[in-house]
């Protein structure tokens, strides 16, 4: 049945009668068919982002504006005449500063005059978010011959739901939306939650509304020939925790961090108008630029290759959010802005070299969020480092338990393994002191588990029914299994994380002996040989040259052949020969796709290009697959993962998404997207990094104020490639590769830092 309210009309007089619209609903957005693609663009400042077409309007599917988790705004929509424009180009800037659509009309119906033909009223739409205020200009320019009469619609709505519920989660019950209602010129959304929790949408608009009601601004714009009209529009947003209860029920260990962000809320009636939107531009770029300044630069030779480490760059800036620890790259937009443990450790890692800064506030601030206590529920232990924090209304009621969850089984060795290259990277012992409690108790939880475990390996199984039953990186359902299919019963042993457990335990003997506990030292140094023993001997496969993937509770090997192993040569655990072998049969067609090394070998058991885990191409996966390669004198297989990498993400314009299909690579085709990951997502932004780190054979150690570089090599089509204010202690360095006679040279400024290159 079609909706009446779409079939639009106009008065017989010409002019727009706001008085009957309500009933013969001329302005109301019919269903949005006629996108040009179906890309979204998306902006983000703090614990607020916005995601949206290309033609700048919100849906109400996957898209929206949200806040802390919570979906404030679900409808945004601009119509004429109760028609979609027409798209021309819709993209956000370089710097992830705005959002700018170009849109033209489609014919317009007479309004006292001769109709106006498609093609002659430009629209543009910049939009900007700053805090959590989104500021918006529309401006409207007849390049016409004549006079023009644009009946235009602005509707909005807010379904006030959770991520999770966002993401397909049913929920029993939900809080209480409030009628809408106008107010000074303003319409006023509102929801109290079942947290307690009051969430207020203000929309304000500049000039005013001929008409406005509580879904819908409309407007009857005259608009001479050549001539220019704008209109403004803001969307704030308020939470008010007072209601009763509050987030009593979030554990304490959230509240530092709710706090900072209800903090950033702009509970002032916002300006609306030109001046509110440059405000908001000139802010979102400074706080880009100073971002970009933290970091050293690299420029190359080639364009393409300039625009997509710029792209990275820019795509780590928009998800590093400031908190009172420090910054800290959220995982991914839309599903995962919000604080994730291993993510943010793996994407500090992947671009430590260039702004170790990022480190030191994820350090600071998965310290101060470090289990103290025990809860099945949230898979929580003493020492343990967090998996995810979440702020919406289901983390806060415990329907979810992520409000602090601490499902993952590799963050808390990989923490201790950040901490120490943090140190090496910049020298900074005086931070390693302030951690140096988390950090013990970090290594005494993984040494606990290990010691309960029959083989002496750090494993995992879930604590209660509603957790992660795989709490390893490849964290889906069915991303470990047997040769013949079959799930494992826990606990599971997964490969790699027996690797991030044993350079733990090396850096935890380093960080002893620097502070002269010898007995401790010793002791750590034991741990990590032991793992890397029962490694060697319980999880390499002498038939097929490769390490399994886990082993089950019951000691059976998983005789997988998955990317896991690529990982081990990235922390140095295998032998030389093995390791050598494994990084072979990586550059295989087993795995290799020509866009990148899938997850899961061809011909495996749930082998499916399109799987999430089982067969796809993972960016920050392959990265560090690159660090390993390089550790085993594949150095050429590095470069060409890197090359690769490189080509996928000229296809996907520039930002490498989440993951993308594992199909293997056609003449003439491009990569297949897979259709609901990450973009833009942390790890695979940092991944260009950590693999051009590799490739280059780039090594800092401050405490010497030292960049050794060995063997350099540059993927084809670069000739030459600087990196420039490479920060070394309190001293930089610029640093150039060139190819000199079939081989890259590296040259370095006179100064402080010394620069040793070995070809």
């Amino acid at each position: 049945m079609q909706n009446p309210e779409a079939l639009g009309g106009l008065t017989h007089s010409g002019n727009v009668d706001f008085a009957e619209l309500e009933e013969d609903g001329a302005f109301i957005a019919p269903e949005n068919l006629n996108a040009a693609s179906p890309n979204q663009s998306v902006l983000k400042s703090g614990g607020t982002f916005i995601v949206n077409d290309p033609l700048g309007d919100v849906t109400g599917i996957d898209d929206g504006l949200f806040v802390n988790d919570t979906r404030v705004l679900s409808e945004l929509r601009l119509t004429f005449g109760g028609r979609a424009p027409s798209l021309l180009s819709g993209s956000v800037s370089s710097d992830n500063t705005a959002f700018t659509a170009h849109l033209t009309n489609r014919p317009l119906p007479p309004l006292g005059g001769d109709s106006t033909p498609e093609g002659v009223i430009h629209v543009e739409r910049v939009r900007v978010l700053c805090g959590t205020v989104l500021n918006e200009a529309i401006e409207l320019t007849n390049y016409g011959t004549n006079d023009a009469v644009v009946p235009l619609s602005i509707s909005f709505a807010s379904d006030f739901r959770d991520m999770f519920e966002v993401r397909g989660l049913k929920r029993p019950r939900q809080g209480t939306i409030e009628p809408a209602r106008v107010e000074n010129g303003e319409v006023l959304l509102g929801y109290v939650g079942l947290d307690d929790v009051s969430r207020r949408v203000r929309i304000a608009f500049s000039p005013t509304p001929d008409k406005l009601s509580a879904r819908r601004a409309d407007y009857s714009v005259r608009l001479p020939a050549q001539a220019c009209v704008s209109i403004y529009l803001s969307v704030s947003v308020e939470v008010d925790a007072k209601h009763g209860r509050g987030d009593a029920d979030v554990p304490q260990a959230t509240h530092a961090v709710s706090e900072a962000h209800v903090s950033q809320i702009d509970t002032v009636r916002p300006r609306v108008g030109r001046a509110a939107v440059r405000a908001a531009l000139v802010d979102a770029h400074l706080m880009m630029r100073e971002r970009r300044r933290a970091s050293a630069r690299v420029r190359s030779s080639n364009p393409l290759f300039n625009a997509w480490i710029e792209r990275s760059h820019a795509d780590l800036s928009l998800l590093t959010t400031d908190l009172e620890t420090g910054p800290y790259p959220y995982a991914g937009i839309p599903w995962f802005s919000t604080p994730f443990g291993r993510d943010a450790v793996i994407t500090s890692l992947q671009s430590l070299w260039l702004q170790p800064g990022l480190a030191r506030g994820v350090l600071r601030f998965l310290a101060k969020h470090q289990a103290l206590e025990d809860s099945a529920f949230r898979d929580a232990a003493v020492g343990k480092i967090m998996h995810e924090l979440r702020r919406g209304e289901m983390a806060a009621t415990g329907e979810v338990p992520f409000a602090l969850y601490y499902g993952g089984v590799d963050t808390t060795p990989l923490f201790i393994v950040l901490a120490g290259a943090y140190v090496t990277r910049t020298g900074d012992t005086a931070l390693i002191d302030e951690l140096w409690p988390a950090l013990e108790r970090a290594a005494k939880w993984v040494a606990g588990v290990c010691d309960r475990n029959r083989y002496g390996l750090l494993d995992y199984q879930r604590a209660s029914d509603g957790g992660l039953a795989n709490q390893g990186w490849k964290d889906s359902h069915d991303s470990v299994f047997h040769a013949d299919g079959r799930f494992p019963d826990g606990p599971i042993a997964l490969v790699e994380v027996q690797a991030y457990a044993s350079a733990a335990f090396d850096t935890m003997a380093q960080f002893a002996t620097l502070r002269g506990m010898a007995s401790d030292a010793a002791r750590y140094t034991q741990r990590a040989r032991s793992i890397r023993e029962r490694v060697e001997e319980l999880y390499w496969m002498d038939d097929l040259n490769f390490y399994g993937i886990a082993l089950d509770g019951h000691g059976e090997l998983c005789r997988v052949l998955a990317s896991n192993a690529g990982h081990l040569l990235a922390f140095g655990l295998p032998k030389r020969e093995r390791g050598e072998a494994v990084a072979r049969t990586l550059g295989s067609a087993l795995f290799h796709t020509g866009w990148g090394v899938r997850t899961l070998a061809a011909g495996q058991p749930r082998f499916n290009p399109m799987a999430y885990h089982n067969g796809s191409v993972w960016p920050h996966d392959n990265a560090l697959c690159a660090r390993g390669l390089v550790r085993y004198g594949g150095k050429a297989g590095a470069v060409n993962l890197l090359q690769a990498l490189f080509q996928a993400a000229v296809k996907f314009d520039m930002r490498l998404p989440e993951l993308f299909c594992g199909f293997q690579r056609r003449r003439g085709e491009p990569p297949t997207a897979y259709p609901v990951a990450c973009l833009p997502q942390a790890w695979a932004a940092g991944s260009p990094f950590m693999m051009l780190e590799a490739c280059l054979g780039v090594t800092i150690d401050a405490a010497r104020r030292e960049v050794l570089i060995e063997q350099p090599m540059l993927p084809d089509g670069i000739d030459w490639l600087e990196v420039s204010n490479l920060r070394v202690g309190d001293s930089s360095v610029s640093v150039t590769f060139r190819r000199v006679d079939g081989k890259v040279v590296a040259s370095a400024e006179q100064g402080d830092v010394r620069v040793i290159a070995l070809l």
